[in-house]
């Protein structure tokens, strides 16, 4: 058969080799490019039918790439899928070695056989699998929001006053101590002459005194105590109500402060309303009745550690102060154990400054109260705050007004705690 000298490519020019253009680069018969391209077609149908049998799905550019697959997904498959032996992986191959195209598909028979492809159906197992999934990630997120607990005594370890060896061995007796310095809350009832309102006037009373004599914030705190414990075991008339006042704190002030008053100013501050043969004789009678025990736990020793624990600064100290002195005042407030007390008086005082409720893990874990074990405890407070500067018990609002405690009785009660 005869082709034209335009269709052929031995018909060169002369000096020029056959299947040669200009530049002296080779040109590949149409043949050839035609049988070339045969066999690139027949390869790739290969390479889809290879693809398929190792469980790959093609995509829009031509490539194959397995569907994505978890971490914990794989793991599991990869524990459940059977694994072959040498003749058995042999046994298992289903398709030719070579093919009529010539080429040749090749499968380590030493690995494992090809994954059967992974099918993403609505299987109730993946969907369970899949739910457990998302469940523990959700878990793993919500563990790392939680908010840390602050090592509040680390900065005090070279601080020896602070006792850092000793001080959660040391409020672990308080906590255990602490029910002995409470007196039942209906105590009154058993007193003849005396009643509640007639307390708190000697406790507003012993406020300004305290101030008056520039004592130690623990020796008010003290003397409320003495007075509670000694009134729930002694009857006692009405004008020698004060003198019981007078007598807790010069006992209050030999335990905790450093310069005594003598009994010559109690004596003044009274009025000379007693003698001081009678200071005498009822500090014996009182030191009795207590059984010379004065080293309960009072709400002044857990305020200072749960202020430390809020990490408290000098507004939100002196707040929670004015807070707790009010709880000192209302005989209702009895009812609650000291530890609480001192809790909800930060609480509140926190829920004060910030207009909203704060209580932080590491307040609850030194305190070891919920926001909801307070909830009760600081509603009352929210009451005492609102009407403090009301009627005529305002010693504590009087003494919190000032500069010397940064105008704390000023601020607004967060009545917001109120709402249940």
């Amino acid at each position: 058969m005869e082709f034209s000298d335009q269709n052929s490519f031995s018909n060169n020019p002369p000096g020029r080799k056959s299947g040669q253009v200009a530049g002296g680069r080779t040109r590949r018969v149409l043949g050839e490019i035609h049988g070339n391209a045969i066999r690139e077609q027949k390869r790739g149908l290969l390479q889809d039918g290879k693809d398929e049998l190792r469980g790959k799905k093609p995509v829009a550019d031509g490539s194959s790439r397995p569907p994505p697959v978890t971490r914990r997904f794989a793991a599991q498959l990869a524990s459940s899928r059977p694994h072959f032996s040498t003749q058995e992986a042999k046994k298992a191959k289903t398709f030719p070695e070579n093919n009529e195209f010539g080429d040749c598909i090749f499968v380590d028979a030493e690995g494992d056989c090809p994954p059967e492809p992974i099918k993403h159906d609505n299987n109730p197992e993946d969907n369970r699998m899949e739910e457990v999934v998302m469940e523990s990630i959700i878990n793993e997120e919500e563990e790392e929001e939680d908010e840390p607990i602050i090592d509040i005594d680390c900065n005090d370890k070279n601080n020896q006053l602070a006792a850092v060896e000793y001080v959660e061995d040391l409020y672990s007796q308080y906590r255990k101590t602490e029910g002995l310095s409470c007196v039942p809350p209906d105590y009154m009832a058993r007193q003849v002459d005396i009643n509640e309102n007639m307390r708190a006037i000697l406790v507003d009373w012993l406020v300004e005194v305290h101030d008056k004599f520039g004592l130690m914030p623990e020796t008010l705190f003290l003397t409320v105590n003495i007075i509670d414990r000694f009134l729930s075991q002694q009857p006692v008339v009405r004008k020698r109500l004060q003198l019981v006042g007078l007598v807790a704190m010069l006992l209050a002030c030999k335990y905790e402060e450093v310069s005594v008053p003598v009994v010559e100013d109690l004596v003044l501050i009274s009025d000379n309303a007693y003698s001081r043969k009678e200071i005498l004789e009822m500090e014996s009678l009182m030191l009795n009745t207590v059984q010379f025990s004065m080293s309960l736990p009072t709400p002044y020793v857990f305020l200072r550690r749960f202020l430390k624990a809020a990490e408290s600064g000098t507004k939100l100290e002196q707040l929670s102060f004015f807070l707790l002195e009010l709880g000192l005042v209302a005989y209702e407030m009895l009812r609650f154990r000291p530890s609480l007390l001192a809790a909800a008086s930060v609480y509140t005082a926190q829920c004060s400054l910030y207009g909203f409720r704060q209580w932080s893990k590491t307040c609850e874990w030194h305190a070891n109260y919920s926001e909801h074990d307070l909830s009760e405890c600081s509603r009352m407070i929210v009451g005492l705050h609102q009407r403090a500067s009301t009627g005529r018990l305002t010693g504590v609002h009087r003494k919190y007004c000032t500069s010397k405690f940064g105008y704390s009785s000023k601020c607004d009660p967060p009545v917001f705690l109120l709402q249940q």
